[in-house]
């Protein structure tokens, strides 16, 4: 039976979310990064070095909240603080040679954990999937 009760979407959207974010952890447990953690090397290896604001920018999340997220991946040895040699005040996050190849292996698997969780759904549908979640994300 088709549940298509307006108030069934949100239902299905937070149960679908939470699988996804599920699935992520799963996903991210071998490097022992969070989702929040992976999303920054993701940022970092598609934009090169960052200040710590551009990096909260790109994240969309507070500054102190960055400030975390680099110390943790700092501990981990995939980020560096270099000075940003263009403002001595500024701060940049420089990805290591170990997070470059964190950051290759989880895209890697992220590509094939969006496989498996998309897989079910056809070209066409993915592709209206897409379009509806950057409509709704504006």
């Amino acid at each position: 039976m088709v549940d298509d009760r307006d108030d069934a979407l949100p239902d299905h959207f937070w149960a679908a979310a939470r699988r996804l974010r599920h699935l992520s952890r799963e996903t991210l447990a071998p490097w022992d990064v969070s989702p929040s953690h992976g999303r920054a090397l993701g940022v970092l290896m598609r934009h090169g070095s960052l200040r710590l604001g551009d990096l909260s920018e790109q994240l969309r999340i507070a500054a102190r909240s960055t400030t975390e997220v680099v110390d943790a991946l700092e501990a981990r040895g995939l980020v560096r603080r270099e000075p940003d040699p263009e403002d001595r005040r500024a701060t940049l996050v420089v990805l290591t040679d170990q997070g470059r190849a964190a950051g290759r292996a989880i895209r890697a698997a992220r590509s094939a954990e969006a496989e498996k969780f998309f897989g079910g759904l056809s070209q066409t549908d993915r592709t209206n999937l897409l379009r509806i979640l950057r409509k709704l994300n504006g």
